[in-house]
């Protein structure tokens, strides 16, 4: 673990905290006019439908080839450099976007936000290096907060930023991302010392190659499975919830940003608030457990809702799945060595892009045959069951392998006294 002193470490979370609320709300802000911003570059309400979702695909498939050589550098160079930079890129790149003339340039600029955007690789392997591995759920949790909270934050205040004009939120977004930058160069510490640094290597570095990685133990690689089966039904959300809502429910746009701006609330205090208590109390496998049943559960109860109140109310139980995420980064990152931090998080990052590109596919398709007349299933919350499904099973490999993950960990740490680190709920 890293030899920051208390009082520089606890500095470092808080950057890394803010770092990550900055880069999300900036990612949000733009939501609401970037489909507008398209349609108006590709004349026609159909083409942007078809442009929007090749904006999707170029920024999940830069993550899938970014995050390893992100990643390996932050192995190489340390973390401080490659977070810097990344934040310095991100706010040119929403320059570029709010200066775009035409769908290219626009398009151009998605791609280097997915490469930019990739510095939370980077982010993920400082939390380890300056946390001890009893407080690293806590610590992904605080992350995942972050996460939720601009979110949150970032479609209401790129909704007002619209009313100016279709460009302000991403003038609004380069600003935040060079805050971010700012308050880096002047605050943030290196976490990985020198001593502790692997050679860059592109045999590492590429996707396939970092996920090798995944491959080395059987701890690992069936970690790497539920982590690809949680953000696999995760996606049912961006592929079909909307749609899904409007035609079961009657709901628009209103009813559907309010519940979103719910979930992000509830999941911010789950994984900010929650997590670190619960950890502490039953470990990072039970809680793992609880998280997926949880979201088993309430994907369940989404399918089955026969109206709008009961597919709210399947929100509750759903909020335990923020308690999965952060405990199984936590079991991940005990299997690796502090050199080998920043090729893990890219490697785990490249299994949750495929997810990403791979997901929706299938649970709109779900959706598809599902919905209408002459529907193979004639029930629509079909996508949300086969969600649910893949969580149980993601559920089940978790506990397995986690069994034989803290079993590994304590081994080894039995032999090597970690040294105390702050406790970031202080």
């Amino acid at each position: 673990m890293s030899i920051l002193h208390p009082k520089a470490r606890k500095a470092a979370i808080a950057f890394i905290f803010v770092t990550a609320v900055l880069d999300i709300l900036s990612m949000g802000v733009i939501m609401p006019v970037l489909p507008s911003l398209i349609e108006d570059f590709a004349g026609s309400d159909a083409s942007a439908g078809i442009w929007n979702g090749a904006f999707v695909a170029m920024w999940a498939a830069m993550q899938f080839l970014a995050s390893p050589v992100i990643g390996s550098l932050s192995d190489r160079y340390g973390r401080r450099p490659v977070i810097l930079i990344s934040c310095a890129g991100l706010a040119l790149d929403w320059m570029l976007m709010a200066l775009a003339p035409n769908l290219w340039w626009l398009a151009v600029g998605r791609i280097l936000g997915g490469l930019t955007s990739s510095s939370f690789t980077a982010i993920y392997a400082y939390m380890a290096d300056i946390t001890v591995p009893e407080q690293r759920a806590r610590a992904y949790g605080l992350i995942g907060a972050a996460f939720s909270g601009g979110f949150v934050l970032g479609p209401v205040v790129g909704g007002f930023l619209g009313e100016i004009g279709p460009r302000a939120p991403f003038w609004f977004a380069a600003a935040l991302s060079g805050v971010a930058f700012l308050y880096g160069l002047f605050i943030l510490p290196e976490s990985l010392p020198v001593e502790k640094r692997m050679p860059f290597s592109w045999s590492r570095a590429n996707p396939i190659g970092a996920m090798s990685l995944l491959l080395r133990k059987a701890e690992l690689t069936g970690l790497a499975v539920v982590n690809f089966l949680l953000y696999f039904s995760h996606h049912v959300f961006s592929a079909i919830f909307v749609l899904y809502a409007m035609h079961r429910y009657g709901w628009g746009p209103r009813e559907v940003g309010l519940l979103l701006a719910g979930v992000g609330v509830i999941d911010m205090v789950m994984q900010g608030m929650v997590v670190g208590p619960v950890t502490k109390a039953l470990g990072d496998r039970c809680t793992m457990l609880i998280g997926f049943l949880g979201g088993t559960v309430g994907m369940a109860m989404m399918g089955w809702a026969p109206n709008g109140l009961w597919f709210t109310l399947a929100m509750l139980p759903n909020a335990l799945w923020g308690l999965a995420m952060p405990t199984m980064q936590a079991l991940m990152t005990r299997q690796v060595g502090d050199d080998e931090q920043g090729q893990l998080q890219g490697a785990n990052n490249s299994v949750a892009s495929i997810a990403g590109i791979a997901s929706p596919l299938f649970f709109g398709w779900v959706y598809a045959v599902s919905v209408g007349e002459g529907a193979w299933v004639p029930h629509p919350g079909m996508a949300f069951f086969m969600a649910a499904l893949v969580l149980a099973a993601a559920g089940l490999v978790g506990w397995r392998v986690g069994v034989k993950a803290e079993r590994g960990s304590r081994s080894r740490h039995a032999l090597i006294r970690p040294e105390s680190g702050t406790d970031i709920g202080a």
